[in-house]
């Protein structure tokens, strides 16, 4: 599927990590590109969080880019927009949400109206509007819940590790059980919406498909304290702020996917796509770290040593180790290849922010 002009991309939370790089891809491929973003992200972590920079430097780089400041909770907007456009969209990239789980119990109902509800609209309107259209849903590997815990794991110098003869020593797979688990609130909103996504497709024979990610990061992301692991974590290097370790002796492993090689992923799905699928994604084997790992890593880019202190208690439902086994999408799609390891994406975040942060640049 080639880059006709009146083949619509719309995508939601498009001003955020994932969805400007989205927007961004698109665009430069010839697609109209139609973004929803109400910077909720100011909302749930404040002013430093906000959005309206991408949104802003989006509107400014593309003329193929149109953006809606619109809620997915409001379905009588997100009606309206979807019957201006019609069976002219080709896609739908689903990325706004409440993302964290701390944040999520402050507030279930909100986190549970944007993750669930949202997702149900969006849905909703793609199946009465434009229902040939491909719709892919930024998902969670909060949807299994603490589950990846009880693995037998290993504590070595910096990071835990799996057990080398467990059958998810390559990263944890799609067979992992999503029952019998303390989800977090922020989770089971997301599992909520993971399983409407994935009934759609199965149900309405709709071309849906789930990416359960691990960390996505890269350096579009508003990074805050509750939300945007490493973009955050350069952040408190370069300008000397205080860092709080949770749990896990600072030895939790997380893989690390740039939001660009979701994306890429995202447009191999759109071009080949299936009814109701469900994938892994991250950094996988090829781009993971722990916290300590992570820090010296900053630290080493930067130049500069992070101001921080270790809290014992973890945060609820958060994994000890977390690293995705990619193999089922790249058996789907052979062609797709991870691009970023760890020290590129956090020194292509340092390069692109680290003069913003500091107030030498203002976008």
């Amino acid at each position: 599927m080639g880059g006709v002009a009146m083949s619509i991309v719309l995508i939601t939370g498009s001003a955020g990590l994932v969805g400007s790089d989205a927007a961004a891809f698109f665009c430069e491929r010839g697609y109209a590109v139609v973004g929803l973003d109400n910077d909720m992200r100011r909302y749930f972590f404040g002013e430093a969080a906000s959005t309206r920079w991408q949104r802003d430097r989006l509107l400014s780089a593309y003329s193929n880019y149109v953006h809606h400041d619109v809620d997915v909770r409001d379905r009588r907007a997100v009606d309206a927009i979807f019957g201006e456009y019609s069976s002219d969209i080709a896609l739908v990239i689903h990325t706004a949400a409440q993302p964290s789980h701390d944040w999520a119990a402050r507030d279930p109902v909100t986190d549970f109206t944007v993750n669930a509800n949202g997702t149900l609209n969006l849905l909703e309107c793609t199946r009465c509007f434009c229902p040939e259209a491909v719709f892919i849903f930024t998902s969670t590997n909060k949807v299994y819940g603490d589950r990846p815990n009880r693995l037998p794991l290993i504590e070595l110098e910096t990071r835990w590790e799996i057990d080398p003869s467990h059958p998810y020593q390559p990263g944890i797979d799609e067979s992992m059980s999503v029952d019998d688990a303390r989800h977090s609130l922020f989770g089971a909103s997301k599992l909520a919406a993971d399983v409407l996504v994935q009934e759609y497709g199965r149900y309405f024979g709709m071309k849906t498909a789930c990416f359960r990610a691990g960390c996505i990061t890269g350096p579009n992301h508003s990074g805050a304290e509750l939300h945007g692991f490493l973009s955050y974590l350069m952040k408190c290097v370069v300008m000397g702020a205080r860092y709080t370790v949770f749990g896990y002796k600072g030895k939790q492993v997380r893989d690390n996917i740039h939001s660009y090689d979701l994306v890429n992923a995202f447009f191999h799905f759109f071009r080949a796509p299936r009814p109701g699928e469900v994938y892994n994604i991250g950094g996988g084997r090829f781009s993971n770290c722990s916290m300590l790992e992570a820090i010296a890593e900053c630290e080493d880019l930067a130049g500069r040593k992070l101001s921080w202190r270790y809290a014992e208690s973890n945060r609820i439902g958060d994994h000890i180790w977390w690293i995705s086994d990619v193999g089922k999408f790249r058996a789907h799609f052979a062609e797709w290849n991870l691009t970023y390891d760890l020290r590129g994406t956090l020194l292509e975040i340092l390069e692109r922010n680290g003069s913003r942060w500091t107030g030498g640049v203002t976008g």
